[in-house]
Parts: C-alpha cells; sequence; structure tokens
C-alpha cells in the first residue's frame, strides 16, 4: 500500500481486530470523480449517510477493475488521498439502470437522497466515465449496485 495514511489507518484497524491481520491490504481510492464530489462522499460516508455506491459494469470492464465482492474492505480517501475510514462490502447486485429505484437513491445518501437526484447525477457520471472509450450510457445497461458499512 502506497498511500502512508491509508497504510497507519489500516494498521490502527488491524491492532484492534487482529481477526483480520491476513486479509490482503485493501483497494484504497476516493467516490466520484472531481474534488469537490470526492470531499463530500468521504464525509457522507464518514457519517454513515451513504452506505452504497453504484458502479457501471461496462466502465468497471473498460477500466478493467473487479467486482466487488462481500466481505472486501475499502480505504475511502478524500480528493488528496487522506484516508477518511475503513467501509466493508455487505451486498452486491446487478440490474438494468432503468430498474434502479429509490431505496438505491437513500442508501446512496447523496444530493437530497431521492431518485431523481440518484439519476441526473449518475447519468452525467456514467457519461463522463464512458466517454474516454467513445460509449454513452444506456437506460438498460447494467448498474453494479453495491452496499458497505463503515467499519473503522
Amino acid at each position: 500500500m502506497e498511500n502512508a495514511s491509508a497504510r497507519n489507518l489500516w494498521g490502527d484497524f488491524l491492532d484492534k481486530h487482529t481477526e483480520f491481520a491476513f486479509e490482503k491490504a485493501p483497494e484504497v481510492g476516493y467516490f466520484g470523480d472531481n474534488e469537490k464530489d470526492a470531499n463530500n462522499l468521504a464525509k457522507l460516508v464518514q457519517k454513515e449517510i451513504k452506505r452504497a455506491t453504484s458502479y457501471s459494469l461496462l466502465g468497471l470492464q473498460l477500466h478493467e477493475k473487479s467486482l466487488p465482492k462481500i466481505g472486501d474492505f475499502f480505504i475511502v480517501t478524500d480528493w488528496n488521498g487522506k484516508a477518511k475510514c475503513i467501509i466493508k462490502t455487505t451486498s452486491v447486485k446487478m440490474m438494468p439502470y432503468f430498474s434502479v429505484h429509490a431505496e438505491h437513491a437513500r442508501l446512496e445518501g447523496e444530493g437530497d437522497k431521492s431518485l431523481e437526484y440518484w439519476q441526473k447525477t449518475h447519468w452525467e457520471y456514467y457519461t463522463r466515465e464512458l466517454e474516454e472509450f467513445n460509449r454513452r450510457p444506456l437506460e438498460s445497461m447494467i448498474v453494479v449496485f453495491e452496499r458497505f458499512e463503515k467499519v473503522f
């Protein structure tokens, strides 16, 4: 783990939870694709308001990232890489974009927590994400919906 603040946070977590001493080092990163969103989303996770996130399956594939798995740990940072907290994946579901519902939006905890807000901001995000590959989001695209809990 190259990020010193993440390494320190993970070490502090392991001191208190030795049962995870043989876990592989978790991925480290932020939510969102810009400084304002990354910092805001990290705060929402710290406050346990944001308890879920959504990826486009196509975006994960194009960026050659693996699917989240139940039990995965992730160290959430702000935009500048300062570790803020550790989360653990509790559920992963795949569904078409058009079938995401209000409960998903509420669990993501962003904006006014409405489905309309979720649809607007995520459509914009998926558009930016796929644009570099000359692709565009579709109502039928598969969304990977990950629920998590803050553990440290």
